[in-house]
């Protein structure tokens, strides 16, 4: 297995191909995920959204349609010269900003100055368990108190588990796209010292995910 650096290249080689080679990658329409968690924000009065791992933005876009603020993150410029784009011809660039960052570094906001940090399928890509533990540190770390994160990942009980190359620590590979399944005990470690709000198994299209809220305690 490459080294986490090797393998970090080349999986943002990997992406950035993809996204110079489909222009919509993922789609137009925004994500399941981003549908629920728009009315979870609102319900909350957050109206500023940090995205980690937006791609071509199809969920910033879709979160800044509905009056939220979105400073999206991806490591593919490609991905992100597509969002800057489709923002301006939608007329939402004053509610959209994207730079360029790998989330194995640290993030660049302020500690305590976030109030809402969500990530659609970014936490299972390639990351060893140390990287994600460092993560979600991070995003503990910039989040203010009381501040949510909503992510999701594929779960082990998707038909794609236990059916792609296995690389060691739970890592597996497919038509050279890493990543990995969560199952609910990664999940509760990786909440370790937030408050867990839910971990919902959910199904979009043929895939099996889990969908999960946490919130940074408030004191």
């Amino acid at each position: 297995m490459k080294t986490g650096q090797e393998l970090a290249r080349a999986q943002q080689d990997r992406w950035q191909a993809a996204y110079e080679q489909n222009r919509w990658l993922h789609g137009a329409e925004p994500s399941a995920a981003a549908r629920w968690t728009v009315r979870l924000f609102g319900a909350a009065g957050i109206d500023d959204v940090l995205e980690l791992g937006a791609g071509h933005g199809r969920d910033a876009l879709y979160l800044a349609r509905q009056g939220f603020s979105v400073h999206a993150t991806d490591f593919s410029e490609s991905a992100l010269d597509q969002l800057r784009r489709e923002a301006q011809a939608e007329g939402l660039d004053d509610r959209v900003t994207a730079a360029l960052h790998d989330v194995r570094d640290p993030l660049p906001p302020a500690d305590g100055t976030v109030n809402a940090v969500y990530a659609n399928l970014l936490l299972n890509m390639a990351f060893s368990r140390a990287e994600l533990r460092s993560l979600v540190l991070e995003i503990r770390r910039v989040l203010r108190p009381g501040g949510l994160f909503v992510y999701t990942v594929w779960s082990t009980d998707d038909t794609g588990y236990g059916r792609c190359e296995d690389l060691g620590d739970g890592l597996a590979t497919k038509d050279g796209f890493v990543g990995r399944y969560f199952d609910e005990g990664l999940v509760r470690e990786l909440a370790d010292r937030w408050e867990l709000g839910g971990i919902e198994p959910y199904q979009e299209d043929s895939r099996r995910l889990f969908r999960i809220t946490q919130a940074k305690p408030a004191a």
